[in-house]
């Protein structure tokens, strides 16, 4: 009889205790959600008129064909009268295409001929050996921009012109560096300022060593 009792205590505590358990199991609040990934708000992918080490670009990587870049109201147009900007280009199969507008922001018409005088230079601004070519003879043929015969364009205020360059990251040789140009600087017209853009997509000529530019062109809107 004691044995009885004693069997029935130990058998009813076990229940008791998985009753404890499934209750204890049914009050655990649920794991917490996943927290959202990391958003990004607007970024300026370009900063003009000065030495890049005075007003560095801060912009990320432009998607492959983004809106011309717009200046905030409270940007001082550079001396001259004029301001540089990226607008995004193209890339497929080792050939670049990049796109650039010139902003009129000044307060007299400014008049354009021909080609931008175009410089390359390094993470430090020094210059870089480039081969700067009017036109894509020697690296692509079929890109209108690039190939367009050079004609007269005259700004009014707020008005821009746009003008692109167009390049294949190639490595023919082992033995030469390959090279990447983070800094553009040009001369719109003779005489004129000569502006300072840190890109934000970097030039990667590979070891090329040849940029093929082409000639301004009135943008539209």
């Amino acid at each position: 009889m004691i044995a009885k009792r004693w069997m029935g205590g130990v058998v009813g505590g076990v229940v008791l205790a998985g009753v404890l358990a499934g209750a204890a199991g049914c009050s655990t609040p649920p794991a917490p959600r996943a927290a959202p990934g990391p958003t990004f708000g607007p970024h300026r992918s370009t900063q003009q008129g000065a030495e890049p080490d005075a007003t560095p670009g801060t912009g990320a990587r432009p998607n492959r064909n983004p809106p011309a870049p717009q200046a905030s109201p409270d940007e001082k147009c550079p001396e001259g009268g004029v301001r540089l900007v990226e607008t995004g280009g193209d890339a497929a199969m080792g050939l670049r295409v990049e796109g650039f507008r010139l902003v009129n922001c000044g307060t007299e018409p400014y008049a354009l001929e021909g080609y931008p005088e175009v410089s390359l230079r390094d993470g430090r601004n020094d210059p870089l050996e480039v081969a700067v070519e009017h036109g894509a003879a020697g690296i692509t043929t079929g890109v209108p921009d690039i190939e367009a015969a050079p004609q007269r364009v005259t700004l009014a205020p707020g008005q821009a012109a746009s003008w692109s360059v167009v390049w294949r990251n190639l490595v023919t040789d082992a033995t030469v560096p390959a090279t990447t140009v983070p800094v553009l600087e040009i001369a719109p017209r003779p005489g004129a300022p000569r502006l300072w853009l840190r890109l934000a997509r970097p030039f990667d000529l590979g070891n090329t060593g040849k940029l093929g530019i082409g000639p301004w062109t009135a943008a539209t809107r």
